[in-house]
């Protein structure tokens, strides 16, 4: 009976379970386009899968799990022939964002990112904490397949958990608060369009100039990220992150600017620092405006709602100081 119960919920599960591999695959064929070699590894600065992947399941649950094993085989299949040692990875991959998944749960976590303690939750136990998973077995998989000398082990395991991390720290915020901005019908305000369009310019301009001259000027890019935080929250915040990171890394990638003259490793630590602190930035600050005007609007709420009970029990009394004198 349960056996014949669990085939019917079959066709129901399975295509947001297609669904997830595709955007998997999809996102991981975009994160190739920007890939680096370190030491005959392939890894990426930022690995679009991992926010998807997660924000997926925040979404549908634990049911789209294969999915995202799924989409890893088939990553992995696209940059190499996929063979038995590929299931490692695979594992590795799927497990790390399980735990992710399941360690946001324990702690309240909620997807409306509206507190700081949901902003650390996702820094912390959604991105770098699990994120040690896929890199350990991915990297040890490698080795154990004699693929990667050993000698070579922590600088591969130290980009791919960099990777890994960036992808869930910098793209799960933004695809949570876009499946928000299109459920919700907001308000059109012409001078919060026109002060959009302006922060996008002044985004795009800035971090090409700070990411591709030798002058030392990537700090530029931090009063675009505060705007962005303090005046759309994470609406603002999370596409204009990703931009500046996009931006960064083809840079890193054609070594240019900052980036020129510098070895493998210095290139990848500076990279992953101010993704890093980028994202750091931009979720926290965020979530701090977002939950302090919760709390406003609240205390304005309670205020009317007081107003309106002593309305309510003094109807219509007279004022002491318009009584006729008896």
């Amino acid at each position: 009976m349960v056996r014949t119960e669990g085939w019917r919920r079959l066709p129901a599960a399975l295509p947001p379970i297609l669904a997830v591999a595709l955007a998997y695959y999809a996102g991981g064929r975009i994160g190739l386009l920007q890939r680096v070699v370190v030491d005959g590894a392939e890894v990426t600065p930022l690995w679009l899968p991992t926010g998807i992947a997660l924000a997926s399941l925040l979404w549908l649950g634990l049911r789209v799990w294969p999915g995202i094993a799924l989409g890893t085989y088939l990553a992995i299949e696209r940059i190499s022939d996929f063979e038995l040692s590929g299931l490692g990875i695979v594992a590795g991959n799927t497990l790390a964002m399980v735990c992710a998944y399941l360690l946001l749960r324990w702690a309240g976590f909620r997807t409306e990112l509206d507190r700081l303690r949901d902003a650390l939750a996702l820094v912390f136990l959604g991105g770098l904490l699990p994120m040690l998973i896929s890199a350990t077995i991915g990297t040890w998989t490698l080795v154990l397949t004699g693929k990667l000398p050993t000698a070579q082990f922590w600088p591969v395991w130290a980009a791919w958990w960099a990777g890994d991390a960036m992808g869930v720290i910098v793209v799960t915020p933004l695809l949570l608060v876009l499946r928000r901005v299109v459920a919700v019908r907001r308000h059109r305000d012409g001078y919060r369009a026109v002060e959009a369009v302006a922060l996008l310019v002044c985004a795009v301009a800035v971090t090409l100039v700070a990411t591709r001259t030798p002058l030392s000027l990537l700090f530029l890019v931090f009063p675009l990220i505060i705007w962005a935080a303090v005046r759309f929250q994470l609406a603002g915040s999370a596409p204009c992150t990703l931009l500046v990171s996009v931006l960064t890394i083809s840079a890193a990638i054609d070594r240019e600017g900052p980036f020129a003259d510098r070895s493998l490793l210095e290139i990848m630590i500076n990279l992953q620092a101010l993704n890093g602190a980028a994202a750091l930035t931009g979720l926290l600050l965020s979530a701090l405006v977002t939950e302090q005007n919760n709390v406003r609007l609240k205390i304005e709420q309670v205020c009317e709602d007081l107003a309106d009970l002593v309305d309510h029990l003094a109807p219509g009394k007279p004022d002491r100081r318009t009584e006729p004198d008896g």
